[in-house]
Protein backbone atom coordinates (compact mmCIF):
# COMPACT_ATOMS: atom_id res chain seq x y z
CA UNK A 1 0.00 0.00 0.00
CA UNK A 2 1.27 3.54 -0.81
CA UNK A 3 0.98 6.32 1.44
CA UNK A 4 -1.97 7.75 -0.34
CA UNK A 5 -4.11 4.98 1.25
CA UNK A 6 -3.79 7.53 4.65
CA UNK A 7 -5.06 10.35 2.24
CA UNK A 8 -8.00 9.12 0.48
CA UNK A 9 -9.13 12.54 -0.55
CA UNK A 10 -5.60 12.43 -2.50
CA UNK A 11 -5.94 9.63 -4.35
CA UNK A 12 -9.70 10.68 -5.70
CA UNK A 13 -8.17 13.54 -7.22
CA UNK A 14 -5.21 11.62 -8.48
CA UNK A 15 -7.96 8.91 -10.20
CA UNK A 16 -10.08 11.60 -11.28
CA UNK A 17 -7.49 13.17 -13.13
CA UNK A 18 -5.84 10.29 -14.41
CA UNK A 19 -9.45 9.45 -16.15
CA UNK A 20 -10.13 13.52 -17.25
CA UNK A 21 -7.56 12.13 -19.51
CA UNK A 22 -7.98 8.65 -20.48
CA UNK A 23 -10.58 6.34 -20.99
CA UNK A 24 -11.36 2.98 -18.82
CA UNK A 25 -11.09 0.32 -20.87
CA UNK A 26 -13.23 -1.88 -19.06
CA UNK A 27 -16.14 0.23 -20.56
CA UNK A 28 -15.28 -1.35 -23.87
CA UNK A 29 -14.74 -4.60 -22.03
CA UNK A 30 -17.87 -5.57 -19.82
CA UNK A 31 -21.42 -5.11 -19.54
CA UNK A 32 -23.31 -4.51 -16.49
CA UNK A 33 -23.59 -8.29 -14.92
CA UNK A 34 -20.74 -9.25 -16.33
CA UNK A 35 -18.18 -10.89 -13.92
CA UNK A 36 -15.11 -8.99 -13.58
CA UNK A 37 -11.95 -8.96 -11.57
CA UNK A 38 -12.09 -6.93 -8.52
CA UNK A 39 -14.12 -5.91 -5.75
CA UNK A 40 -17.77 -5.60 -6.51
CA UNK A 41 -19.94 -2.66 -5.04
CA UNK A 42 -23.62 -4.41 -4.71
CA UNK A 43 -26.68 -3.03 -4.62
CA UNK A 44 -28.49 -4.98 -2.01
CA UNK A 45 -31.59 -3.20 -3.00
CA UNK A 46 -34.65 -1.87 -1.06
CA UNK A 47 -35.05 -3.92 1.94
CA UNK A 48 -36.77 -7.28 0.75
CA UNK A 49 -34.20 -10.22 0.51
CA UNK A 50 -35.85 -11.25 -2.67
CA UNK A 51 -34.92 -8.19 -4.49
CA UNK A 52 -31.44 -8.82 -4.30
CA UNK A 53 -30.63 -9.54 -8.13
CA UNK A 54 -28.95 -12.50 -9.18
CA UNK A 55 -25.53 -11.17 -9.60
CA UNK A 56 -25.76 -9.70 -6.12
CA UNK A 57 -26.25 -13.10 -4.97
CA UNK A 58 -23.86 -14.62 -6.59
CA UNK A 59 -21.09 -12.65 -5.71
CA UNK A 60 -22.07 -12.93 -1.81
CA UNK A 61 -22.02 -16.80 -1.97
CA UNK A 62 -18.48 -16.48 -3.09
CA UNK A 63 -17.56 -14.07 -0.64
CA UNK A 64 -15.21 -13.95 2.35
CA UNK A 65 -15.38 -10.64 3.46
CA UNK A 66 -19.10 -8.51 3.12
CA UNK A 67 -18.66 -4.67 4.10
CA UNK A 68 -21.70 -3.46 4.46
CA UNK A 69 -24.28 -0.33 5.07
CA UNK A 70 -25.56 -1.54 8.72
CA UNK A 71 -28.98 -0.92 9.37
CA UNK A 72 -29.63 0.03 5.87
CA UNK A 73 -29.36 -3.25 5.15
CA UNK A 74 -32.16 -5.72 6.21
CA UNK A 75 -30.55 -8.09 8.35
CA UNK A 76 -32.61 -11.05 7.14
CA UNK A 77 -30.70 -10.53 4.16
CA UNK A 78 -27.33 -10.81 5.82
CA UNK A 79 -28.36 -14.15 8.05
CA UNK A 80 -29.61 -15.72 4.49
CA UNK A 81 -27.23 -14.88 2.03
CA UNK A 82 -23.94 -13.65 3.78
CA UNK A 83 -24.04 -16.05 7.30
CA UNK A 84 -20.70 -18.02 6.05
CA UNK A 85 -18.69 -14.42 5.47
CA UNK A 86 -16.70 -12.02 8.04
CA UNK A 87 -19.42 -9.12 8.51
CA UNK A 88 -17.92 -5.42 9.22
CA UNK A 89 -20.50 -2.85 9.39
CA UNK A 90 -19.01 0.30 6.89
CA UNK A 91 -21.18 2.58 9.41
CA UNK A 92 -19.04 5.13 11.87
CA UNK A 93 -15.88 3.90 9.68
CA UNK A 94 -14.28 6.98 7.34
CA UNK A 95 -12.39 6.37 4.00
CA UNK A 96 -9.07 6.44 6.11
CA UNK A 97 -10.38 3.20 7.97
CA UNK A 98 -12.95 1.61 5.15
CA UNK A 99 -10.20 1.69 1.95
CA UNK A 100 -7.02 -0.14 3.90
CA UNK A 101 -9.20 -2.68 5.45
CA UNK A 102 -11.14 -3.78 1.79
CA UNK A 103 -7.44 -2.94 -0.47
CA UNK A 104 -5.48 -5.42 2.34
CA UNK A 105 -8.20 -8.22 2.60
CA UNK A 106 -8.61 -8.06 -1.46
CA UNK A 107 -4.06 -8.26 -1.76
CA UNK A 108 -4.63 -11.30 0.79
CA UNK A 109 -6.58 -12.98 -1.85
CA UNK A 110 -9.96 -12.66 -0.18
CA UNK A 111 -13.16 -12.31 -1.97
CA UNK A 112 -14.27 -9.18 -1.16
CA UNK A 113 -17.78 -7.42 -1.55
CA UNK A 114 -19.12 -3.87 -0.91
CA UNK A 115 -22.58 -4.07 0.10
CA UNK A 116 -24.40 -0.56 -0.51
CA UNK A 117 -28.23 -0.59 0.24
CA UNK A 118 -30.51 -0.06 -2.83
CA UNK A 119 -28.01 0.91 -5.94
CA UNK A 120 -25.28 1.98 -5.31
CA UNK A 121 -25.38 4.72 -8.01
CA UNK A 122 -28.36 6.08 -6.30
CA UNK A 123 -26.66 8.57 -3.30
CA UNK A 124 -24.49 5.91 -2.89
CA UNK A 125 -21.34 7.69 -1.89
CA UNK A 126 -19.41 4.38 -3.51
CA UNK A 127 -17.26 6.35 -6.17
CA UNK A 128 -14.90 7.95 -3.95
CA UNK A 129 -14.49 4.32 -2.36
CA UNK A 130 -13.81 2.91 -5.66
CA UNK A 131 -11.76 5.99 -6.39
CA UNK A 132 -9.49 5.58 -3.55
CA UNK A 133 -9.25 1.34 -3.98
CA UNK A 134 -8.42 1.85 -7.71
CA UNK A 135 -5.61 4.25 -6.90
CA UNK A 136 -4.59 1.68 -4.49
CA UNK A 137 -4.46 -0.79 -7.51
CA UNK A 138 -7.28 -2.86 -6.64
CA UNK A 139 -10.02 -2.45 -9.21
CA UNK A 140 -13.30 -2.79 -8.64
CA UNK A 141 -17.16 -2.51 -10.26
CA UNK A 142 -20.55 -1.69 -9.91
CA UNK A 143 -23.54 -4.35 -9.80
CA UNK A 144 -26.82 -2.49 -9.65
CA UNK A 145 -29.69 -3.21 -6.92
CA UNK A 146 -33.20 -1.90 -6.82
CA UNK A 147 -33.78 1.44 -5.72
CA UNK A 148 -36.40 2.34 -3.01
CA UNK A 149 -38.39 4.24 -5.79
CA UNK A 150 -39.09 1.17 -7.27
CA UNK A 151 -40.40 -0.37 -4.64
CA UNK A 152 -42.08 2.09 -3.60
CA UNK A 153 -43.80 1.87 -6.90
CA UNK A 154 -44.53 -1.34 -6.70
CA UNK A 155 -45.82 -1.21 -3.09
CA UNK A 156 -48.10 1.53 -4.48
CA UNK A 157 -48.87 -0.45 -7.31
CA UNK A 158 -48.41 2.13 -9.93
CA UNK A 159 -46.11 3.35 -12.30
CA UNK A 160 -43.38 6.36 -11.95
CA UNK A 161 -44.58 7.51 -15.51
CA UNK A 162 -47.76 7.70 -17.19
CA UNK A 163 -48.95 9.08 -20.13
CA UNK A 164 -50.66 12.44 -19.83
CA UNK A 165 -49.43 12.87 -16.25
CA UNK A 166 -46.21 12.01 -15.24
CA UNK A 167 -43.99 12.06 -18.02
CA UNK A 168 -40.43 12.47 -16.19
CA UNK A 169 -39.12 11.05 -12.78
CA UNK A 170 -36.86 12.94 -10.66
CA UNK A 171 -34.81 11.68 -7.68
CA UNK A 172 -34.34 13.74 -5.57
CA UNK A 173 -33.48 14.71 -1.67
CA UNK A 174 -33.60 18.42 0.47
CA UNK A 175 -31.54 20.60 1.36
CA UNK A 176 -29.54 19.71 5.18
CA UNK A 177 -26.72 18.54 5.56
CA UNK A 178 -25.22 17.00 2.33
CA UNK A 179 -27.00 20.23 0.42
CA UNK A 180 -26.95 23.42 0.43
CA UNK A 181 -30.38 25.48 0.20
CA UNK A 182 -29.71 26.80 -3.24
CA UNK A 183 -29.06 23.37 -4.87
CA UNK A 184 -32.65 21.71 -3.26
CA UNK A 185 -34.85 22.27 -6.98
CA UNK A 186 -37.56 20.04 -5.29
CA UNK A 187 -40.71 22.75 -5.81
CA UNK A 188 -38.60 22.79 -9.14
CA UNK A 189 -39.54 19.24 -10.04
CA UNK A 190 -43.10 19.27 -8.62
CA UNK A 191 -44.08 22.74 -10.10
CA UNK A 192 -43.37 21.28 -13.50
CA UNK A 193 -46.75 19.20 -13.09
CA UNK A 194 -45.93 16.46 -15.28
CA UNK A 195 -42.70 14.93 -12.98
CA UNK A 196 -42.93 11.95 -10.49
CA UNK A 197 -40.68 13.45 -7.62
CA UNK A 198 -38.99 10.73 -5.80
CA UNK A 199 -37.25 12.09 -2.75
CA UNK A 200 -35.13 9.89 -0.40
CA UNK A 201 -34.92 11.10 3.38
CA UNK A 202 -35.41 10.68 6.52
CA UNK A 203 -39.28 11.02 7.97
CA UNK A 204 -37.72 13.25 10.73
CA UNK A 205 -37.43 15.82 7.21
CA UNK A 206 -40.69 15.85 5.80
CA UNK A 207 -42.83 18.04 7.49
CA UNK A 208 -40.44 20.63 7.19
CA UNK A 209 -39.96 19.78 3.46
CA UNK A 210 -43.80 20.25 2.65
CA UNK A 211 -43.66 23.30 4.31
CA UNK A 212 -40.55 24.65 2.31
CA UNK A 213 -42.95 23.56 -0.71
CA UNK A 214 -46.09 25.37 0.24
CA UNK A 215 -43.76 28.42 0.94
CA UNK A 216 -42.66 28.08 -2.64
CA UNK A 217 -46.15 28.07 -3.43
CA UNK A 218 -46.65 24.50 -4.92
CA UNK A 219 -50.44 23.86 -5.28
CA UNK A 220 -51.38 22.22 -1.61
CA UNK A 221 -53.11 19.43 -3.02
CA UNK A 222 -50.76 18.05 -5.00
CA UNK A 223 -50.41 14.58 -4.12
CA UNK A 224 -47.94 12.65 -1.76
CA UNK A 225 -47.01 9.23 -1.12
CA UNK A 226 -44.80 8.21 1.40
CA UNK A 227 -43.38 4.53 1.88
CA UNK A 228 -41.76 3.92 4.83
CA UNK A 229 -39.08 1.16 4.90
CA UNK A 230 -40.33 0.52 1.23
CA UNK A 231 -40.02 -3.43 0.95
CA UNK A 232 -39.36 -4.21 4.38
CA UNK A 233 -41.72 -6.23 6.76
CA UNK A 234 -42.94 -3.35 8.68
CA UNK A 235 -43.35 -1.04 5.63
CA UNK A 236 -46.33 1.55 6.20
CA UNK A 237 -47.79 3.98 3.56
CA UNK A 238 -49.00 7.01 4.53
CA UNK A 239 -51.06 8.86 1.62
CA UNK A 240 -52.12 12.59 1.74
CA UNK A 241 -51.12 16.09 -0.17
CA UNK A 242 -48.55 18.27 0.51
CA UNK A 243 -50.73 20.29 3.05
CA UNK A 244 -51.27 17.31 4.58
CA UNK A 245 -48.56 14.52 4.40
CA UNK A 246 -46.71 16.36 7.41
CA UNK A 247 -49.12 15.68 9.86
CA UNK A 248 -49.83 12.72 9.01
CA UNK A 249 -45.93 11.50 9.30
CA UNK A 250 -45.59 13.20 12.49
CA UNK A 251 -48.18 11.09 14.04
CA UNK A 252 -46.82 8.05 13.34
CA UNK A 253 -43.85 8.87 14.64
CA UNK A 254 -41.37 7.25 12.59
CA UNK A 255 -37.67 8.02 12.50
CA UNK A 256 -35.70 6.10 9.94
CA UNK A 257 -35.83 6.16 6.12
CA UNK A 258 -38.41 6.59 3.51
CA UNK A 259 -39.26 7.44 -0.01
CA UNK A 260 -41.65 10.40 -0.64
CA UNK A 261 -43.74 9.85 -3.93
CA UNK A 262 -44.93 13.32 -5.24
CA UNK A 263 -47.42 13.50 -8.35
CA UNK A 264 -50.27 12.27 -9.35
CA UNK A 265 -48.62 8.89 -10.44
CA UNK A 266 -48.40 8.63 -6.87
CA UNK A 267 -51.78 7.63 -6.54
CA UNK A 268 -51.73 6.05 -9.71
CA UNK A 269 -53.81 8.74 -10.90
CA UNK A 270 -56.66 7.69 -9.61
CA UNK A 271 -58.51 11.34 -9.35
CA UNK A 272 -57.59 12.34 -13.12
CA UNK A 273 -57.57 10.26 -16.50
CA UNK A 274 -54.34 8.88 -17.81
CA UNK A 275 -53.82 8.21 -21.37
CA UNK A 276 -53.24 4.53 -23.05
CA UNK A 277 -49.64 4.10 -24.30
CA UNK A 278 -49.22 3.63 -28.09
CA UNK A 279 -47.77 0.51 -27.38
CA UNK A 280 -51.21 -1.65 -27.38
CA UNK A 281 -53.14 0.07 -29.85
CA UNK A 282 -51.63 -1.20 -33.02
CA UNK A 283 -49.33 1.07 -33.62
CA UNK A 284 -46.30 -0.73 -32.21
CA UNK A 285 -47.33 -4.14 -33.97
CA UNK A 286 -47.40 -2.09 -37.27
CA UNK A 287 -50.78 -2.21 -38.15
CA UNK A 288 -51.34 1.66 -38.26
CA UNK A 289 -50.55 4.56 -37.17
CA UNK A 290 -52.68 5.40 -34.44
CA UNK A 291 -53.26 9.03 -36.53
CA UNK A 292 -54.17 7.00 -39.69
CA UNK A 293 -57.71 5.67 -40.33
CA UNK A 294 -58.24 1.90 -40.49
CA UNK A 295 -57.98 -0.34 -43.16
CA UNK A 296 -60.42 -2.66 -44.50
CA UNK A 297 -60.63 -6.36 -42.45
CA UNK A 298 -59.82 -7.78 -45.72
CA UNK A 299 -56.61 -5.34 -46.03
CA UNK A 300 -55.29 -6.13 -42.53
CA UNK A 301 -55.43 -9.76 -42.82
CA UNK A 302 -52.16 -9.71 -45.14
CA UNK A 303 -50.83 -7.55 -42.86
CA UNK A 304 -47.82 -9.80 -40.93
CA UNK A 305 -47.91 -9.30 -37.25
CA UNK A 306 -45.36 -7.39 -35.49
CA UNK A 307 -43.56 -9.18 -32.12
CA UNK A 308 -45.75 -9.11 -28.99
Amino acid sequence: MSDTDTDPQAAIDAERARLADERDDRIDDHNAGDEQEGIPFVGAGPGNPRLLTVAGRELLADADLVVHAGSLVNSELLDEFCSHAELVNSVGKDLEELIPLMADAYEEGREVVRLHSGDPAIYGAALEQMDALEHEGVPTYLVPGVTSAFAASATLRTQLTLNGVANHVAFTRPQGKTLDPEDDHIAEFVGKGDVTTCIYLGTHAIPETMERLLEEGIDPETPVAVIYHASWPDEDVMEGTVATIGGVVEEAGYRASAMVVIGGAARGASDESYERSYLYDGWANGDRRADEPAESESSQSDTAEGDD
